[in-house]
């Protein structure tokens, strides 16, 4: 048998101990603050029946669905071109697929545990999912998201929340060297877009807009124009969106400017108002968010936002938005339950995960998966030095025992591999006087010590 060469399929990764360490320190960081504001974990299937996830995510989004083939011999039966030429075949050939996002997997899930949910249900999800996208820095085929969404409710507190949320992940992630990385939370109403839309006359373009302007930091204004002329936007509709682009001052003067250019509208004034209620409440909270920041062009590209949206983008990092969401309001519609509203967030793990890196954010004390490593001498040492390593792990101190009294120099050697920051050294010296040799590897020091008084030292 000829031997195989081991790969990956491309926009996927292995992750070894030292960088699952970091990424665990960015989903506890995550999850800590999800429970802060009474969200509760479910998880969900890696994959859905097709019909689940079809026509949930745009045209665009669709197409980027990883597709199953069915179980069974079917492929055999079918010539190369017929499969080519038919999309009739597909039903036969695949009627499931990976998850593409989390939120159409939630709305599923609320449907059908309905009578078994409180509402309104606040839930967060940790789990990857599936793009069939072009691997590129900071976009993979397989990724994770962190979600929370709560459903179930139309009250503007949601969103308000979600800043919050936001702003306290990004706080907590950054704890060894605060403000070090510069971040905006742009957020934005579709019922803003809409309106936009239909004061340009160009009612019923709505997703068009939509999926043109959410490239416009891609590809620039100029070519967000031309896009919207493929799409049938006017040259007169072009002009009048023109100064929405580079709308400038604060939250405030932005809103007094878009209640001027939407007073015609009944669904872009909703929208304002509802933009207006979430700063009114942040206000009300007593929270002071200066990286909120009101953005007239964010427009999501997913088609099931209904109302606001969030983007977060890093300032001082190369880097596309590490965080992103909004409300849908008709999501539960396409499962039989109607006029069910809900709100949600997602945090991009492998995109954070990167400007952390960048910034050099990850603390020390995360790079450690083990705090102790006991070493013998020789065999007699190895047995006395069990009692040792079952004294500190009733401690909860995470320790380890080499497992084999070989030369010290290996021993040694593995625990500076691993940065191991503690030694305990036991020889025949140590098991007659009941002092153990204790290594403090960052400062080269060493004391001879009792085993209450090593686990004083490392509470």
């Amino acid at each position: 048998m000829s031997k195989q060469k081991p790969s990956l399929p491309k926009g996927t990764r292995d992750f070894g101990p030292a960088v699952m360490t970091k990424r665990y320190f960015i989903l506890d960081t995550i999850k800590k603050v999800y429970q802060k504001y009474g969200y509760a974990p479910i998880e969900t299937p890696a994959m859905e029946n097709l019909s689940v996830l079809q026509g949930k995510y745009g045209d665009e989004g669709d197409q980027l669905l990883f597709k199953i083939l069915n179980s069974g011999d079917f492929l055999s039966k079918s010539t190369e071109q017929g499969l080519k030429s038919s999309k009739e075949l597909l039903p036969a050939i695949s009627e499931k697929g990976l998850r593409y996002d989390l939120t159409v997997p939630f709305a599923r899930f609320v449907v059908m545990h309905q009578h078994e949910l409180t509402f309104p249900f606040k839930r967060y999800q940790i789990q990857p999912v599936w793009r069939a996208d072009r691997p590129q820095k900071g976009r993979y085929r397989e990724f994770y998201q962190c979600d929370a969404d709560a459903i179930g409710t139309n009250s503007l507190l949601c969103e308000a929340e979600i800043v919050l949320m936001i702003q306290e992940v990004f706080q907590n992630l950054q704890q060894t060297k605060p403000d070090t990385l510069d971040y905006a939370i742009k957020i934005n109403n579709r019922k803003v877009l809409s309106g936009i839309v239909e004061v340009i006359g160009a009612s019923g373009k709505e997703t068009d807009f939509a999926v043109a302007i959410d490239k416009l930091d891609k590809i620039g204004e100029e070519k967000v124009k031309e896009e919207l002329a493929e799409r049938g936007f006017s040259a007169a509709s072009l002009e009048k969106i023109t100064p929405l682009f580079s709308l400038k001052g604060d939250n405030f003067e932005q809103i007094t400017h878009l209640k001027a250019f939407l007073k015609d509208s009944e669904i872009g004034s909703k929208g304002i108002a509802e933009l207006e209620e979430v700063f009114s409440i942040l206000q009300g909270l007593g929270a002071d968010v200066p990286q909120l920041e009101l953005d007239v062009t964010l427009a999501r590209g997913l088609s099931y936002y209904t109302g606001a949206i969030f983007e977060v983008k890093p300032k001082n990092v190369e880097m596309g938005s590490i965080s992103g969401g909004g409300r849908y309001d008709g999501l539960t519609d396409n499962f039989g339950l109607p006029d069910v509203s809900g709100v949600g967030i997602s945090f991009g793990v492998d995109r954070i995960y990167d400007v952390l890196e960048e910034l050099d954010l990850f603390p020390d004390a995360h790079q450690e998966s083990t705090q102790v490593l006991i070493v013998a001498f020789d065999q007699e040492s190895w047995n006395y030095s069990l009692r040792v390593l079952n004294s500190l792990r009733v401690n909860n101190i995470k320790s380890e025992l080499y497992p084999e009294p070989v030369k010290l120099k290996k021993q040694m050697k593995y625990g500076n591999d691993k940065n191991i920051p503690f030694v305990i050294v036991v020889g025949s010296e140590e098991t007659k006087s009941g002092l153990l040799t204790f290594k403090d590897m960052a400062e080269g020091s060493q004391d001879n010590l009792s085993i209450s008084e090593i686990l004083n030292r490392l509470k």
